[in-house]
């Protein structure tokens, strides 16, 4: 993750006043690292990762980041496995930076899971440039080009792309 991708996440979880965050992808923890930054003091991050170890990873960087172990919740398991247990209307942000093949899912998971004036950002809007270019493209690309596709026309998303990193696309529920 870019420095200015870590400092978008920050800006945006302020910005949302974020007590609740779920995270799909839990990674090494640096993404859970800015988020938590910027989240309310007593703000608490819900992370996904079907990977036991990145979570482990994770809960040591936190921890030498001076995050009490109160602060995330680590759930491992598939991310469409585990977010429909997690509650309707219950986070104020939630971040993907998991499957590519699953953000459309994702999508429809983070819009149950959002308050309304919540905020979903999806990691790697650009696809390494793929997106915008006109030649044959994998399946993870054509299915970036489809989620960009379905919040630009919900009626129920204010969507922007923020060009860090390699893209954030971010929308707000109505």
């Amino acid at each position: 993750m870019s420095p200015g991708t870590g400092a978008a996440l920050s800006l945006l979880a302020a910005a949302a006043d974020a007590k609740a965050v779920a995270e799909i992808g839990t990674g090494t923890g640096v993404s859970g690292i800015h988020l938590l930054h910027g989240m309310r003091p007593d703000g608490v991050l819900t992370t996904v990762d079907p990977e036991p170890e990145h979570q482990q990873f994770a809960r040591q960087a936190f921890r030498a980041a001076g995050f009490a172990s109160n602060r995330a919740r680590f759930i491992p398991g598939r991310a469409l496995d585990v977010l429909p247990r997690l509650a309707d209307a219950g986070y104020d942000l939630v971040f993907c930076d998991g499957d590519r093949l699953e953000f459309l899912d994702y999508l429809a998971e983070s819009l149950r899971l959002l308050r309304p004036g919540g905020l979903v950002v999806f990691e790697g809007a650009f696809t390494n440039g793929r997106t915008v270019d006109s030649g044959p493209q994998p399946t993870e690309v054509i299915r970036v080009r489809e989620l960009l596709r379905a919040v630009r026309e919900s009626q129920e998303l204010v969507p922007s792309l923020l060009p860090v990193g390699d893209g954030l696309l971010c929308a707000v529920k109505r």
